[in-house]
């Protein structure tokens, strides 16, 4: 795994046929998950509902390894969820893997999460005081507990009632055999989106899900809104009005695929408007731009463009090598970034080059870049960085190191640029970031500034 990016989050998918047109939901809610594998690979797994049972399968690995044909055919119904898992909560193992299924009086319920409580701790004591047992560690079994003790109301109400009890960031789906439900925290820190494919409704962490299966994308999900979805109609509740929306501005830096459109904003065109303002913050001359594959090219082609500086492919990904790659120890750790990523010599060598990434979080990945780059023949090579300096950790569904362990919270650009080997170094402001993402001013920026929407100092 790339110890020098934040990591991923979760990906959850949904779909429930409305209509009375046959379509296997499980073997779509399969290529939704495929399409968002990017944000888990730890764990997949689907539900289903078939008017008469719940069906699930869920494993350890990617989707493709975890699901065959055959266990696809199994998982037949009107309605299904899905989950792509990276723990931010919880261990690693299959216990945890999602969604969860809770079998109550009204029958049972799936909930596939992705996001963190951060009153998960106190609202699990609580439970436990009161006689509930728990089989995963996982914050979304906290989750269907409190639904389970508002059951009497009903499925609808208890849902609604469990949302105003959580603190924290959520995008989730809960599926039974009459719903299919999806739930955006107040703040709207984590992404869930809505789509249409015939007469089916379909609830994705992205849109690039619900393009993955020929479906036509609707809107986002508002922040703290509810969308229910059953046989007869579409509806929508709000459970909280007047907070600050302030969503994950990491979506839009790093997480989500450049081909989605993240609450009205198109990723790929952001990360290359972020690029042109890096050029306009922190100027260089060089020879040739060169970006990080994969998440960094788009801000390469900006500040190239803005610059007038050619770009040129520099650093070639090996394709077989994905995030999951085993890396067992430091030595071998160091060593996998030339596995990953090897230098064109032809593109870099005696030339100036300036290097272009996403982000920096330890700083590890960024010197061996370097060295590899220096290595081939590069005369000089100026890092640049189209986000801010990350200072602070996150407390809601991405997985961070200790703030101690973040390079930028105790260095600055030069003593940076001595650590990695680089010439020089230069990040976009916040403000830049700010303004690549359309000026909007509503994003949870606490990696960044230590602010955050939901005050950690009562996790």
């Amino acid at each position: 795994m790339n110890e020098d990016k934040f990591q991923d989050e979760c990906g959850v998918f949904g779909i429930f046929n409305m209509g009375n047109e046959k379509i296997n939901t499980a073997k779509m809610t399969y290529y939704g998950l495929y399409a968002l594998q990017h944000r888990g690979q730890e764990s997949a797994g689907i539900a289903t509902v078939d008017g008469e049972k719940m069906k699930s399968h869920k494993g350890m690995g990617l989707v493709a390894d975890v699901f065959t044909e055959k266990i696809l055919e199994e998982l037949q119904g009107h309605a299904s969820i899905g989950h792509v898992r990276y723990s931010t909560a919880g261990g690693s193992n299959v216990e945890n893997a999602q969604p969860l299924i809770g079998q109550f009086k009204l029958g049972d319920i799936a909930t596939a999460h992705n996001g963190n409580l951060v009153n998960a701790d106190i609202l699990r004591e609580l439970l436990e005081d009161s006689g509930h047992m728990f089989q995963t560690s996982t914050d979304s079994e906290v989750i269907l507990k409190l639904i389970a003790r508002r059951v009497k109301k009903g499925i609808l109400q208890s849902v609604v009632d469990t949302m105003q009890a959580i603190k924290g960031s959520y995008g989730m789906v809960f599926l039974t055999d009459e719903f299919l439900i999806g739930v955006r925290d107040p703040n709207g820190i984590r992404p869930l989106c809505l789509g249409k494919y015939k007469d089916s409704y379909i609830i994705s962490s992205e849109s690039c899900g619900i393009d993955a299966v020929g479906g036509e994308f609707i809107r986002d999900i508002e922040p703290g809104e509810i969308v229910i979805i059953d046989k007869k109609e579409i509806k929508s509740i709000k459970i909280q009005e007047k907070v600050s929306k302030a969503i994950c501005a990491f979506e839009y830096i790093y997480f989500a695929r450049p081909d989605s459109i993240m609450d009205d904003i198109n990723i790929y065109e952001s990360r290359v408007r972020a690029g042109k303002k890096l050029f306009e913050e922190k100027p260089i001359e060089a020879d040739v731009v060169v970006g990080v594959p994969d998440s960094g090219i788009p801000a390469a082609l900006g500040f190239a463009e803005a610059s007038g500086i050619p770009y040129a492919l520099g650093l070639v990904k090996n394709r077989y090598v994905g995030r999951t790659f085993i890396t067992p120890d430091q030595e071998t750790r160091e060593r996998a970034v030339s596995v990953k990523l090897n230098v064109l010599k032809s593109n870099v060598e005696g030339k100036r080059v300036v290097l272009i990434d996403d982000s920096i979080v330890r700083g590890t990945t960024s010197k061996k870049l370097i060295e590899i780059l220096k290595n081939a023949g590069a005369k000089e090579v100026h890092l640049r960085i189209s986000s801010p300096m990350v200072t602070h950790s996150c407390y809601f569904g991405i997985d961070t190191p200790y703030r101690k362990d973040l390079i930028a919270s105790s260095s600055d650009e030069e003593e940076i640029s001595d650590f990695i080997g680089a010439d020089s170094t230069g990040y976009l402001s916040i403000e830049g970031l700010i303004w690549s993402l359309n000026g909007k001013k509503e994003f949870c920026l606490g990696c960044f500034n230590g602010i955050y929407p939901v005050n950690p100092s009562k996790i």
